[in-house]
């Protein structure tokens, strides 16, 4: 935490004294080298995409698909091996995020990957590689998405992975197991992988890679592929031995009726060239389906699922890797925001092409999966991908939709109104917001054998639910309907707040990204500064402050929450998140917000961005993890822009650009 001794200005006499006016001088240039950046990456239909860098286990899943088709493209093998090796950790191990410990699925995938790219077993990387495996228990102590890769390429007997049989798809909502039970990713990702397992989907595997090497006991000797975790986990373990030996006594027009069933369900949502569920686990499973299922390659659902794909590869000149998926509508929401808050007024082209593009990607009454527990809701919300109109996403809706509110343009109003109408309906009971679905709470589901991952379901979740806050707060000002939601969501974020004032971060990380869109969300509402979930929230980020100024958390803190607002080092966009939520909370004139700011101006860069090489977010906690290349280009802009904006009002002048007046101070 930062003292007074370490501010080097005295804060809100910024027109007073030589070095106040040099440091102004700083701000208004750091403002715009870094607007200016983030405007030259507009394109030219509006939107802003960044690169979505995931682990290692996307690229070398890239590899292992080009060696189950038996399509080998072997210079963009050779490219995603370059990507891989230098990632790999002192210690052998392959980690989920910068600096973290290893994992053994991700392992397990990329040493295949490598050999499969011709790296030979003896070289010092790959022996260090496959000691770690072994160090764990073997491959077969890998996840279960990885044990069904390497049971199609016959590495392991498909006992060894879950019983999961195409027939789950004529189950009846009521049963306790359907697929209205789990999350939209969980059921883009299942019900081809239901085929594939059903049917044994078997590798070509043309250069006939092995990699028992990775097993401590042989494959076909392994017992423990499925540890018993819980009395519930050993009932559904028990189910799933029943469910093999009762097999064969499954009607063949049961089956076959099955199959046609899953191959439907995901044709239908195939999503063009943005791909099933726009997500790289489900394109490909979709994909290795429809061969399976034998639909020609020449198919124009199997070629449009295959550009889907690859459309998603990133290719340098002496490496690659694949992306997950795409996130143009979150990007161009928060660099919007951000280009708002340093000029909203010299930035309305920009803004205006923004939103034109953003209002051109609203959804309205498409058929989706939200629509089967509010099928009376209209449809307004927007998606994460350029396109993926069965699964609108709530987050990125309020964030467009509060952005747009901001804006102060013309015709927003249509917009701003159907999407926070379809953000109201999306409550849960608790109040709270989920990602993509209403109530998706049976947690029970999470001790089936299937979902050792964890990451089956999409409850309520508080950065998500904050985000619903503020965009409601902000347009009940002059619309009352939307305040009983609204009440019943403050009540939930206040039932969520941490012993230690802090908010956990589902989709971003972690306690200080939880906390940062806790406190945005409630300065737009009147809670006074006062209330305990202002204070007591920033006295924990001043807490975690870093002895540089910044703020910084390792992904670590969702395996261990003592790492809760820590990390090694400071990062640019941790520390805008801390600033901006410390602003929120009345503490724009703070010596650790000055702090902050002086970390910002003397690490950014000359082209006006700050290069954090980290990992910003998780996919799914403890099992993916993410880096958004766009989040050190417009969050510490907004940071910046929003300090200078409190400055000037404090000294009683607005500048010429017309900055809009801060909405939260209410009080």
């Amino acid at each position: 935490m930062f003292n007074e001794a370490n501010s080097e200005i005295t804060i809100g006499t910024i027109s007073s004294s030589s070095t106040a006016g040099n440091h102004a001088s700083d701000l208004e240039r750091a403002i715009s080298k870094a607007q200016d950046k983030l405007l030259s990456l507009q394109s030219e239909d509006g939107y802003w995409v960044f690169e979505l860098e995931a682990d290692c286990t996307i690229p070398s899943e890239y590899i292992m698909m080009m060696h189950y088709l038996g399509e080998i493209d072997e210079a963009l093998q050779a490219k995603i091996a370059n990507y891989l090796r230098p990632r790999q950790s002192e210690d052998g191990s392959y980690p989920l995020f910068t600096g973290g410990p290893g994992d053994i699925s991700c392992s397990v995938k990329a040493y295949y990957a490598l050999k499969m790219a011709g790296d030979s077993i003896d070289t010092p990387h790959m022996t260090r590689l496959r000691n770690y495996i072994l160090s764990q228990g073997g491959a077969a102590k890998a996840n279960v998405f990885t044990r069904i890769a390497l049971a199609t390429f016959e590495q392991l007997p498909w006992r060894g992975v879950p019983y999961i049989p195409v027939e789950i798809m004529l189950f009846p909502s009521w049963f306790p197991f359907h697929l209205d039970k789990v999350s939209y990713w969980s059921r883009t990702v299942m019900v081809p992988l239901f085929i594939l397992c059903t049917l044994k989907a078997t590798a070509k595997n043309p250069n006939k890679v092995s990699i028992l090497e990775l097993f401590i006991t042989h494959p076909d000797e392994e017992k423990h592929y499925f540890p018993e975790r819980t009395t519930l986990n050993k009932i559904f373990l028990g189910l799933d031995k029943l469910g093999r030996v009762t097999r064969p006594l499954i009607p063949k027009k049961a089956h076959e009726l099955a199959i046609e069933k899953a191959k439907d369900w995901f044709i239908e949502r195939l999503n063009g060239e943005d791909g099933l569920g726009g997500i790289f686990p489900a394109m490909v499973n979709a994909y290795e389906a429809m061969l399976l299922l034998g639909m020609p390659a020449d198919h124009h659902h199997v070629v449009t699922a295959r550009k889907a794909i690859d459309k998603l590869l990133v290719i340098n000149e002496h490496d690659a890797y694949c992306q997950p998926c795409l996130s143009p509508v979150w990007d161009t929401g928060l660099a919007a925001l951000a280009l708002q808050e340093a000029d909203k007024t010299g930035n309305s082209q920009s803004l205006a092409r923004a939103y034109d593009w953003l209002k051109s990607k609203q959804l309205s009454d498409e058929p989706g999966d939200w629509r089967i527990s509010k099928p009376d809701l209209a449809g307004g919300g927007w998606a994460f991908q350029f396109e993926n109109p069965y699964y609108p996403d709530v987050d990125d809706t309020a964030v467009v939709a509060f952005a747009m509110a901001e804006s102060n343009l013309p015709h927003m109003d249509e917009p701003i109104h159907r999407a926070t109408r379809w953000i109201v309906g999306m409550q849960s009971k608790n109040g709270g917001y989920g990602a993509f679905d209403v109530d998706n709470t049976y947690y029970y589901l999470n001790e089936i054998p299937f979902a050792d991952h964890g990451a089956l379901l999409d409850p309520p979740t508080s950065d998500v639910s904050a985000r619903c806050a503020m965009l409601m707060a902000r347009v009940a000002q002059d619309h009352e309907e939307y305040l009983p939601a609204l009440e019943r969501t403050i009540e939930y974020l206040r039932s969520e707040q941490e012993a230690d004032g802090s908010w956990f971060g589902r989709w971003g990380t972690n306690y200080i990204y939880g906390t940062w869109s806790v406190l945005l969300g409630l300065e737009q509402t009147n809670l006074p500064k006062t209330d305990p979930m202002f204070t007591k929230a920033a006295k924990w980020l001043k807490s975690v402050q870093r002895g540089d100024g910044g703020w910084g958390e390792d992904n670590y803190s969702y395996h261990d929450t003592s790492h809760s607002g820590k990390y090694r080092f400071s990062t640019a966009f941790q520390t805008a998140w801390a600033v901006l939520a410390l602003m929120a909370a009345g503490e724009a004139h703070s010596h650790e917000v000055k702090a902050g700011i002086d970390f910002l101006l003397r690490n950014q860069k000359a082209d006006g961005v700050w290069n954090d090489e980290c990992f910003t977010a998780p996919g799914f906690p403890k099992v993916f993890y993410l880096k958004y290349h766009g989040y050190d280009k417009f969050f510490p802009l907004w940071a910046l822009a929003r300090y200078r904006n409190e400055l000037n009002r404090h000294a009683g002048s607005l500048p010429a650009s017309g900055i809009h007046t801060i909405p939260g101070d209410k009080n």
